[in-house]
């Protein structure tokens, strides 16, 4: 019967993220530009997503008294793992519905597609390793809360004051935090995780391929990460150049 309740795991947490979706696109930002409001419903279910994930992962991980890169997946761990496939699962049709008039949503739905496959695979193909998946899900994370409303408050416009002071406020927290976590800590679990699993430590539960692909997609998951947010430092630091020449002049 547990087995059973866990399989419906992923069509309820879909379903849930559909839903909150779709009061923030018909109710909480109704008043938002059509531009945005796609946008800002999808800044929601992630921040949904994010804040939720950090702390049931760190739950299921600290109530497996057996945890470590190979053991065996724990329910509490499994359902964690459907939870956040069913956000990819939500912002996936989110990107084909509403695709950006920027672009670059091949990039994010490369990103969620291949997430999608290690977290599945890790769930329903070798029921373990998810020790190692939720740490890094973990890191990857923890920086929600501010990346959301960054990302929201930057999306309002801006026409809204308060959107900009908000913004303005969170910048430098969000990118600090976000280097530490995506350019430091995510890069040592991935050394740890890697070195276990080349040493052989998971060969009897965990396929090879199975584990070099987990790793390929997480390297290059965490390398864009890192780009991305070197490319924000760098604008931020031209801009306040910027900005000092600018009252200099005048």
């Amino acid at each position: 019967m547990e087995t059973i309740t866990s399989l419906k795991d992923l069509p309820f947490f879909f379903s849930v993220f559909v839903f909150v979706y779709l009061l923030g696109y018909l109710y909480v930002f109704r008043r938002w530009s059509p531009a945005s409001r796609p946008l800002a419903s999808s800044c929601l279910i992630s921040l949904l997503h994010g804040v939720s994930a950090v702390y049931l992962a760190a739950r299921a991980l600290l109530s497996d008294p057996n945890r470590g890169f190979s053991s065996p997946n724990t329910p509490s761990q499994n359902s964690v793992l459907d939870f956040s496939s069913a956000y990819f699962l939500a912002d996936l049709l989110h990107l084909a519905v509403f695709p950006s008039p920027a672009g670059g949503d091949a990039l994010f739905a490369a990103h969620h597609a291949a997430v999608l496959f290690v977290f599945l695979t890790c769930r329903y193909l070798v029921s373990h390793g998810a020790c190692a998946l939720l740490a890094l899900l973990i890191v990857a994370e923890a920086t929600s809360a501010c990346q959301n409303s960054w990302t929201l408050a930057d999306a309002r416009g801006p026409d809204a004051p308060l959107a900009v002071s908000l913004h303005r406020f969170v910048t430098v927290p969000f990118y600090a935090s976000y280097s530490v976590c995506r350019c430091v800590l995510a890069p040592l679990l991935i050394v740890k995780m890697t070195w276990f699993y080349v040493s052989g430590g998971a060969d009897d539960v965990i396929p090879r391929w199975v584990w070099v692909s987990w790793t390929v997609v997480i390297v290059v998951a965490v390398s864009v990460s890192v780009l991305w947010i070197r490319n924000l430092w760098v604008l931020f630091f031209k801009e306040k150049r910027n900005s000092k020449i600018a009252k200099k002049i005048q």
